[in-house]
């Protein structure tokens, strides 16, 4: 095992975005800075983000809206679909801001980054950050915490004690290793970055149940177990910078993009077009992760919680002739499917694909008679991602989506996309 060493301390920053759907809706709502906020997922099924104010309400994560329905309205709490154009859009200019502080900026998720400052001084670095805060917020509206120490384990740690303590300025510094264990003793061990479920049980039985513990443990009996992933978090947790962000995310071994519809679907062709649409979607996580997909798994289904006449659930399995990354031959081959599928008389709830037999793009085997994705394929789906990246999703797609797309999810209650469209900015 490897773990990076420099003769200057290293210093890592952890930048996450405070309850970020919530915080993006407020910046254009500033009437709702002190009211309870909740932000409903797809077709405003559950609760998805939560302002401090709903937390106080004892709404959980992922609780059905239709469970909270008297709650809204007796405690006035403002309601709203997910606006993902927004979010996207907004969290974007977030990592815009974070680049004017250091030149290594490493996106970690919607809105968290990780920032590098290695041969900072401490004292200078913490005032760094409070001037990163507040420049966020000047910026963009954006809330923001920020955690410090020398590695990525202990920065989300201080992040962590940074947004529960509520610290002056948003800043917490773990780069003293005194103040290590009194923090991580207090920090149960399956609240740490990179500790699932299953490890949590699995740690638990061999009476680890906290950080401090987990540090204190022996690395190299840890590692027989668990494999080196958990090695490389003890030494993280001991100030040891060894842990690649993508140890922790690995590239996905299938995709699935999948969306319950607005109203019922009876038409094949807007079948075709839902589907299409969730391959699109599929296949920008495909060439970000820098893979091909080698099958294909197209599938339908009616509502399972009413009684329908026939009830029905089916998939198809195509496998693809040559690995791609392709689109438009994504698509191709799944409106193949939803045509094989189809059966007339059926209202339709449901559609999605599953990509499957995913690998690195460099590393397959080409056949002579099917040789992939050429230079023309690759180019043109580059050219398609960054408009899109650029001018917001569905910019630039394949007839094959549709333009009106009225399958799509229901968002009663999503906000304007202020950033994203001409006819929607906000009006003063």
């Amino acid at each position: 095992m490897s773990c990076a060493s420099s003769e200057s301390p290293r210093r890592i920053a952890l930048v996450d975005c405070n309850n970020f759907y919530v915080s993006c809706e407020r910046v254009f709502a500033p009437q709702l800075a002190h009211r309870p906020v909740a932000v409903l997922s797809n077709n405003d099924g559950c609760v998805v983000a939560r302002s401090e104010e709903v937390k106080a309400l004892g709404i959980a994560m992922g609780t059905p809206f239709h469970e909270i329905r008297a709650l809204v309205k007796s405690a006035g709490i403002a309601v709203y679909s997910s606006n993902y154009a927004l979010y996207g859009d907004m969290s974007a200019r977030v990592m815009q801001v974070l680049a004017q502080f250091t030149p290594r900026v490493e996106p970690y998720s919607i809105d968290e980054a990780f920032l590098h400052f290695t041969g900072w001084e401490d004292a200078r670095l913490t005032e760094h950050a409070q001037h990163m805060v507040k420049t966020v917020r000047r910026w963009t509206g954006i809330p923001v915490s920020i955690g410090i120490a020398p590695s990525k384990v202990l920065a989300k740690v201080a992040n962590r004690v940074a947004k529960q303590q509520r610290l002056p300025g948003g800043v917490c510094q773990l780069t003293d290793p005194a103040l290590h264990p009194a923090i991580l003793a207090q920090m149960p061990v399956g609240e740490l970055w990179g500790i699932g479920k299953r490890w949590t049980q699995r740690l638990q039985a061999l009476d680890i149940h906290t950080a401090q513990q987990l540090r204190d443990s022996d690395p190299s009996q840890l590692r027989a177990r668990f494999g080196v992933v958990m090695q490389r978090l003890i030494y993280e947790l001991r100030g040891v910078s060894c842990l690649d962000t993508e140890a922790l995310t690995p590239p996905k071994q299938q995709l699935i993009a999948s969306r319950s519809f607005g109203r019922p679907v009876t038409e094949l062709t807007a079948l075709q077009e839902a589907v299409a649409s969730h391959v699109a979607r599929a296949g920008v996580k495909l060439r970000r992760q820098g893979s091909v997909t080698q099958a294909l798994v197209v599938f339908i289904q009616t509502n399972r919680f009413k009684q329908e006449a026939f009830p029905y659930h089916q998939a198809v399995t195509l496998r693809l002739p040559a690995p791609t990354a392709d689109t438009g031959k994504l698509i191709g081959y799944a409106v193949m499917g939803v045509k094989a599928l189809y059966r007339a008389g059926l209202r339709y709830k449901k559609a999605g694909v599953m990509l499957l037999n995913l690998a690195p793009a460099q590393q397959i085997q080409l056949d002579l008679l099917h040789p992939g994705d050429d230079e023309r394929s690759r180019r043109r789906m580059q050219v398609v991602d960054q408009l899109n990246a650029k001018m917001g999703n569905g910019t630039l797609r394949f007839a094959r989506e549709g333009w009106q797309q009225p399958w799509q999810m229901r968002q009663a209650k999503r906000s304007p996309a202020y950033t994203t469209k001409w006819e929607e900015l906000p009006r003063v």
